[in-house]
């Protein structure tokens, strides 16, 4: 018995899985697919009861304490699937009646409809949801004590499930379904024969039970709303585009376009954003015309040099870092490029870069991370040109001088900074 159910239920598997590929190869796939899970597996648990093909005298329980499913299904979008499912009950008298013990097998391959989606139930809830499903498989009936051998048959089925969504890999589940047996030629309680001709059999069940969800995707298409993702995507983009046009470092262009986002504020920019530098000797050239004058009788180029290396060691050329990284910003990578200009116009100074971390964590950790940050920036350094030797790095740990509970600050002290001689 058990092995012809299994030989049936192997054919609608391979039926199901040849539907699926019908599905995915039929339609070709977009450029944009959808990003939901279409997998999930069902295990539920309740209660039977058989409406009619029982011997007179004999009664089942209101409602029999043993009925048991599990189930495969497969979604080929968020309102459609397909599911193969097998069930087991085992059906007794109930109380002051004659005895009888049948045990009820049966697979079925049933379509499924999401109602929750085609209703459009995202519109007011995200939790609950429902599904129908319906049609046809084939069942067995055995009673040792009734009659001999294994009563065969086929069945439709059809059902709803409520579903509660617990998380985004599992959903709680109540399920009602019905069962209409063809050809059943033994009343459930295995002591007699139907009186109708070809629809005998009418069992009801009703369970609970989870289902759990499979694929990478974040949600599974019983949740899954084409019109809220996009509607979303939208809101993604409006927002993304609202803070690009953001202008942070106030040069009269917006962040998207900047590619120097951190221009020192007041100087002349070009069209993306950069300081206008034509002499390429690292200083915007409205700060070197002020310095030139200011400093016109030290002789202009010396004094300049100066300043800058004024500025270099006084700690306002940094590069700063994410937490627990050792890659730079690409908003600090300017003031790499700050060094770089400097060394290269003053060929006989050399830099120690200094690296330092925030005090989250283990101290021994935070001074190998701070030694990572400065080779990282030392190698930015080389690949720009400056010779290695000239570069020393000094992995100075944890930088206790701000308040480690605030956010903000700690971003200040996740850096690199440098001391040219």
């Amino acid at each position: 018995m058990k092995k012809k159910l299994a030989s049936v239920s192997l054919v609608l598997l391979a039926f199901a899985a040849n539907a699926q590929n019908m599905a995915t190869t039929t339609n070709q796939p977009s450029v944009d697919q959808p990003a939901y899970n279409k997998w999930s597996v069902e295990l539920n648990g309740g209660v039977n009861k058989p409406v009619r093909a029982m011997t007179p005298g004999y009664s089942s329980e209101t409602l029999g304490l043993f009925h048991t499913d599990l189930g495969v299904r497969y979604m080929f979008n968020p309102k459609f699937g397909l599911k193969l499912d097998v069930g087991y009950d085992q059906l007794q008298e109930r109380s002051d009646t004659p005895n009888f013990d049948s045990k009820y097998y049966r697979a079925s391959l049933q379509g499924v409809v999401n109602l929750g989606r085609a209703l459009n139930f995202e519109t007011w809830t995200n939790t609950f949801g429902l599904l129908a499903h319906g049609g046809f498989g084939v069942s067995q009936l055995s009673n040792d004590d009734g009659f001999d051998g294994k009563d065969y048959m086929a069945h439709g089925i059809m059902g709803l499930t409520g579903q509660v969504r617990l998380s985004n890999r599992v959903a709680l589940t109540g399920d009602l379904t019905g069962i209409i047996n063809g050809r059943q030629n033994h009343n459930f309680d295995g002591h007699g024969t139907p009186a109708y001709s070809s629809l005998e059999g009418v069992l009801v069940n009703a369970s609970v039970g989870l289902t759990f969800y499979l694929g990478k995707n974040e949600k599974h298409a019983d949740w899954y709303s084409e019109d809220n993702e996009r509607l979303n995507k939208l809101k993604d983009r409006v927002t993304t585009i609202e803070t690009n046009l953001i202008d942070t470092d106030k040069d009269g262009v917006a962040d998207l376009y900047d590619l120097e986002p951190n221009t020192v504020s007041g100087v002349a920019v070009n069209t993306k954003g950069q300081s206008i530098d034509n002499n390429q000797n690292g200083v915007p050239d409205e700060l070197e015309s002020y310095l030139d004058k200011t400093y016109s009788k030290k002789g202009s180029e010396t004094a300049t040099n100066n300043t800058v290396e004024e500025l270099i060691n006084g700690g306002y050329v940094n590069v700063y870092f994410d937490f627990n990284s050792s890659k730079p910003t690409n908003a600090s990578l300017s003031g790499v490029d700050f060094l770089v200009k400097y060394l290269k116009n003053n060929p006989g100074k050399s830099a120690d870069i200094i690296g330092y971390a925030d005090e989250i964590g283990n101290s021994s950790y935070n001074t190998e991370l701070s030694r990572k940050r400065a080779e990282a920036v030392k190698k930015v350094a080389t690949n720009a040109g400056i010779d290695a030797s000239r570069l020393n790095v000094i992995a100075n740990g944890e930088d206790t001088s701000v308040n480690k509970k605030s956010k903000e600050a700690r971003q200040i002290v996740r850096r690199v900074t440098f001391q040219v001689k």
